[in-house]
């Protein structure tokens, strides 16, 4: 079997691969053209960020079986193509956490004394001491947005420093952070209170431009900002104004929202930014780790059929997996919508299987739930294989319970999930033994297929509210393909799901909320 390498990898992963008996095609930097022809007739593939591996790819892939990621990052896959293909997505989360923890650190002591500028100088044969006049990191507050592995690092080593740590992180309880000597607050009030801020979150929907004119704002002025994350997360434009009103001190970038950054950047001109080329995982330990063990998941899996990591499937043996593949995507979307309609940091899941699910191994139904529970925030940072851990990391309590007994449905998945700020209940089954639908939330029934871009909406039950949301929505050009009513004429209450064919706009969810009988508005990607 064949194995295509098309970005750099560490000799010692290229030599496991070889002693394993496969062909190993190292081709690092091939274009999309040249990737198509050699991706036709290879059984595997292992990439790291430079590979863009697009459905157009996948589908040139006549015999590919995996996708392994040396590293973490998987927003350079098309995962639902894979998904269609029968293609095994795997990388190797937490093999670089401590290099990228460790760079955001350096560029923390480098902008603070301004070492960069200060080394420039003195190779042009200047001593400036007065113009590079730095700050101490002793006693000033460190405010980090997102508190999974790395950020709990960052957090680790500030402390030593003596700096007070602040974090923002909706999936971490108060409790959870006070331990680590954190202190949990709000976005605005990290904001208001940080004299540097680093971020440590995947690149999301939400996350996107989460750093935008609005948010420099609210800081302190003369805040520092620093980006070992994804791009994209930071509104550059906005960073770039910030700077230049001497709202943002300086700013240390390792990710840019386009990758190579053209040397004409804006942000580049100012002696005010540190700029590296993607070095958060950029050390020699971190890439020997990544290309060991992408290389030994390959090995494992295209000769034992061993699935060790992967993001698209749990480790079970093909045959489970053709059973359990509806029950598998059933849970992991209840996770999905559980995740997106709480308020709140989850503390607890209780999961209750019913009825024939309750005779099937429930161990990696769990592992689909708790998945994409966690997918909504962590992204790629969770798989099938850590998501019990990446839960226990955030003080979050699984609990699994079974029983033969339903009322309505052959087989049914009850979550209850407890959170700060009360409880989600959300319940699905499988119609026709392949289709997932969503028979319940909270105290509304309703049947719903959880697929796609969709609405959720909290509101008053009276005659003319659903025709305002669909004249509201129409007006926004969004096109509503299925709607699900949840009723409960008692209460003179209603909860709706719609499908829509494309992601709702800010401006289209703002003027929902402005409507005076819709209570609640959410947008779910399903």
């Amino acid at each position: 079997m064949k194995v295509l390498i098309s970005d750099s990898l560490s000799e010692e992963g290229l030599e496991i691969l070889r002693q394993a008996g496969l062909e190993v095609i190292y081709k690092p930097g091939l274009s999309p053209e040249e990737l198509k022809q050699e991706i036709s007739e290879v059984e595997g593939l292992i990439i790291r960020s430079g590979t863009k591996v697009t459905k157009e790819i996948i589908a040139s892939a006549k015999k590919l079986k995996v996708i392994g990621r040396a590293g973490t990052g998987l927003d350079n896959v098309d995962i639902p193509s894979a998904n269609e293909r029968g293609i095994v997505v795997m990388n190797v989360p937490g093999g670089n956490t401590l290099s990228a923890a460790e760079h955001t650190l350096a560029l923390l002591f480098a902008m603070a004394r301004k070492i960069p500028q200060a080394n420039a100088s003195v190779r042009k044969g200047l001593w400036e001491r007065k113009k590079f006049m730095g700050v101490e990191l002793n006693g000033k507050v460190l405010g980090i947005i997102g508190l999974g592995r790395i950020g709990n690092i960052v957090a680790e080593r500030a402390l030593c420093l003596k700096m007070q740590v602040l974090a923002y992180d909706p999936f971490v309880t108060p409790d959870h952070a006070s331990k680590k000597g954190i202190e949990l607050v709000s976005l605005d009030e990290l904001y208001k209170r940080a004299d540097f801020i680093t971020i440590h979150t995947p690149l999301t929907k939400e996350t996107h431009h989460l750093l935008n004119k609005e948010a420099f704002a609210k800081m302190k002025k003369g805040v520092y900002i620093i980006n070992c994350a994804r791009g994209g997360i930071i509104d550059e434009e906005a960073l770039h104004e910030a700077i230049l009103l001497g709202k943002v001190a300086g700013a240390a970038l390792d990710v840019f929202e386009k990758e190579p950054v053209s040397v004409d950047h804006p942000l580049l001109k100012l002696d005010q930014v540190i700029a590296t080329p993607h070095l958060g995982a950029s050390t020699v330990e971190a890439q020997k780790v990544v290309a060991v063990e992408i290389a030994k998941q390959v090995v494992d899996f295209l000769l034992s059929g061993i699935v060790r990591n992967a993001v698209n499937v749990p480790s079970i043996s093909a045959e489970a997996l053709k059973v359990l593949q509806p029950v598998l995507n059933l849970s992991e979307k209840i996770g999905l919508l559980s995740a997106q309609i709480a308020e709140g940091a989850i503390e607890e899941v209780e999961i209750t299987y019913k009825g024939e699910l309750a005779r099937l191994e429930i161990k990696p139904v769990t592992l689909a739930l708790v998945k994409g529970l966690l997918s909504p925030f962590l992204k790629e940072d969770v798989n099938y294989v850590n998501a019990l851990f990446r839960a226990k990391e955030r003080n979050i309590k699984v609990v699994e319970a079974t029983t033969e007994e339903t009322e309505d449905f052959t087989s049914l998945i009850s979550v209850k999930i407890k959170h700060t700020q009360g409880e989600t209940l959300v319940e699905g089954t499988l119609f026709g033994k392949k289709e997932p639908r969503v028979v319940r939330i909270n105290g509304f029934r309703l049947d719903a297929l959880p697929e796609g871009h969709m609405l959720y909406i909290f509101n008053e039950d009276k005659p003319g509210v659903i025709g305002k949301i669909g004249t509201i929505l129409g007006k926004h050009r969004l096109n509503i393909s299925r709607m699900y009513v949840g009723q409960d004429p008692m209460k003179k209450r209603n909860v709706i799901l719609l499908s829509l064919d494309q992601s709702p706009t800010r401006e289209a969810i703002a003027d929902l909320e402005k409507e005076e009988s819709v209570y609640l508005v959410k947008p779910l990607e399903l």
